[in-house]
């Protein structure tokens, strides 16, 4: 006699008219299921007689997925804020909990595309960068209407139904740097900003917070030019080199985002010119001898490596412990100066840090 065929879950979802994500869901009591559907789907689940195969539970997916979208560069900056999630990730190892990572090469650049795969992923929450948040939008509305949370990381997306941000304050960053940058150069002094993307919600915060607080603090002061590098080390370089021609008298530099290296060697370049005063956002060992030569004035240290762990910690809290995600959360931007840079995890490990001179 022919062998009676085993009912497995790909015959209660058809039977349910549901996914096989669902089932498993509805079965194992992961949530994201109505209780209707849960319901429904129990029930079909005691007629047909359905029995789980133990062989096969034991080699299902981890309870807890949690997808991945940031970029590989600037890696200086996002090698730290991966290190955070991965590092807080282990804590929940035991629980089930994995990481699915899908990086883009760099800030913008086809975002979209790793977010529909790992929306594809079975994945629970995602944490993202945003480079270019008014094309992300749809997706990260769609991955909240399907109860799949979205925590931004040092970025946002504002306009979407995103679920929070963890990021250094952008504007505040921004009037930091404005209130540092009008301390450093004379009155009626020019400076100019050097960015990533304008269309990035932190570099168009960060740009707006210094716009409203040099020229407050520095009598006469003007912005006069801002700069697009597109996290690109030649462009940048290139742009800064010109920027350094056209203004003979720039007093300032503001470098809003974690590409300061290409700024710092235009800057190498022009021996000639007046000093000027250079700030500068986070800190790794490439800066320091920038540094020690005196041509970073300080740095907006934005703990990159901190932002990684609270986005995980806060994503467990919520499905674990049922505990709300906050809307935003914010960390305080600390300044760097030639005088703390031992203090900085970024800056540890090498000798000499400070130079003499």
């Amino acid at each position: 006699m022919k062998p009676m065929k085993r009912i497995g879950i790909q015959d209660i979802a058809r039977l349910a008219n549901v996914s096989i994500g669902t089932v498993d869901r509805a079965l194992h009591d992961r949530g994201r299921v109505s209780e209707e559907t849960r319901r429904r789907v129990l029930q079909i689940a005691q007629r047909v007689g359905y029995r789980p195969n133990l062989a096969a539970r034991a080699l299902r997916r981890p309870a807890i997925r949690i997808g991945v979208c940031i970029p590989k560069e600037i890696h200086f900056f996002y090698d730290q804020v991966r290190k955070g999630l991965d590092s807080e990730a282990r804590r929940y190892e035991h629980i089930g909990l994995e990481m699915v990572h899908r990086p883009v090469d760099r800030l913008g650049a086809g975002e979209a595309q790793r977010i529909r795969e790992l929306l594809k992923d079975e994945v629970q929450a995602l944490i993202i960068t945003p480079g270019d948040p008014g094309h992300l939008t749809p997706l990260l509305d769609e991955a909240e209407s399907r109860g799949i949370r979205v925590v931004c990381v040092a970025s946002d997306a504002p306009v979407s139904r995103r679920s929070s941000v963890v990021c250094v304050e952008p504007e505040l960053n921004g009037h930091m740097a404005g209130e540092l940058m009008a301390h450093f150069v004379p009155p009626g002094s020019g400076v100019a900003v050097v960015t990533g993307m304008l269309g990035t919600e932190d570099h168009r915060k960060k740009i707006q917070g210094f716009a409203e607080t040099f020229p407050r603090f520095s009598t006469g002061g003007a912005i006069i030019d801002v700069l697009e590098g597109h996290e690109d080390e030649d462009e940048t370089f290139l742009k800064c080199q010109r920027l350094l021609d056209k203004y003979k008298a720039l007093a300032g530099l503001y470098v809003t985002t974690a590409n300061c290296l290409p700024v710092c060697r235009a800057i190498s370049t022009h021996n000639s010119r007046p000093k000027l005063s250079l700030i500068t956002t986070d800190l790794f060992q490439e800066m320091v001898p920038y540094f020690d030569k005196g041509i970073i004035t300080a740095s907006m240290y934005q703990h990159p490596y901190r932002q990684g762990q609270t986005a995980v910690r806060l994503i467990m809290d919520h499905i674990v412990n049922n505990h709300p995600l906050p809307a935003s959360y914010y960390l305080t931007p600390s300044l760097v100066i030639r005088s703390n840079l031992s203090q900085f995890r970024e800056a540890r490990g090498r000798e000499n840090i400070l130079k003499p001179g």
